[in-house]
């Protein structure tokens, strides 16, 4: 048997991690000390490792996330109002799973943003698409796929997405184009995939922020009533050293 042969034939069947553990095991002359199925399996979980951890850091990358986020790391202060058990529960991602939504808000500063990408980092690690932005930013985006034509292909490119988190939802005023957009984003996932929403803006003042009371009362009715809710407390945390929005 030709081991060169054998790794450069791996290596062209796009088994790398596996050619590559091949090589080393050879270099180290411990192929002798195992059965062939224990060096057959060796190699088959090397290889399944590296390409999950690959496709993590892909779908990490795609997601765009505005910070490296922890749900290890979450501080459950008695003044922040952020009960652990629910949040670990959700951590567990089985909201995803029932297409359910996460309504995050509270002040400037309280950690919003950090719960977010925290479950959309916990999202990716188990496999999920995930994309993050700025709520303003992507209706703004859409307004301008309306106008080159790219619009429908954008609904599809976020309704494809497990999970879709909306920043900062609020912080601008919603026009008709946005009102649309947004329209046409929520029902798209509505009772087919999960978004995070997250906002300095109360729930109740959601509907006099969007506007136009149908539309308010359609996209409100798509969100809210299939959502689980988070209404954090307390100082800012920029004023510390914890992780903050």
């Amino acid at each position: 048997m030709n081991n060169n042969q054998t790794v450069e034939k791996l290596k062209q069947m796009r088994l790398n991690a596996m050619a590559n553990m091949h090589l080393q095991q050879i270099k180290n002359n411990q192929v002798s000390d195992i059965t062939a199925d224990e060096y057959l399996a060796l190699l088959t979980d090397h290889e399944w490792e590296q390409r999950q951890n690959q496709k993590i850091d892909r779908l990490l990358r795609q997601a765009a996330f505005r910070q490296k986020a922890s749900i290890s790391e979450i501080s459950y202060t008695e003044q922040r109002n952020l009960d652990k058990n629910m949040f670990t529960r959700l951590g567990t991602m089985d909201f995803m799973n029932k297409n359910e939504n996460i309504i995050i808000t509270g002040p400037s500063g309280v950690g919003k943003s950090y719960l977010a990408q925290a479950l959309g980092h916990e999202a990716c690690f188990n496999g999920k698409k995930v994309i993050y932005t700025n709520t303003a930013r992507l209706l703004s985006k859409l307004k301008l796929a309306k106008m080159d034509g790219t619009y429908i292909k954008e609904l599809k490119k976020l309704n494809r997405v497990d999970l879709l988190v909306l920043d900062d939802f609020g912080l601008q005023a919603f026009d008709n184009n946005a009102r649309e957009a947004l329209m046409d984003v929520i029902d798209d996932r509505y009772n087919q995939a999960s978004t995070i929403v997250s906002s300095q803006i109360p729930v109740s003042v959601w509907y006099d922020i969007i506007g136009e009371g149908t539309i308010a009362d359609a996209i409100l009715d798509r969100i809210v009533n299939s959502s689980h809710r988070i209404d954090l407390k307390g100082e800012s945390l920029r004023k510390g050293v914890l992780k903050s929005e």
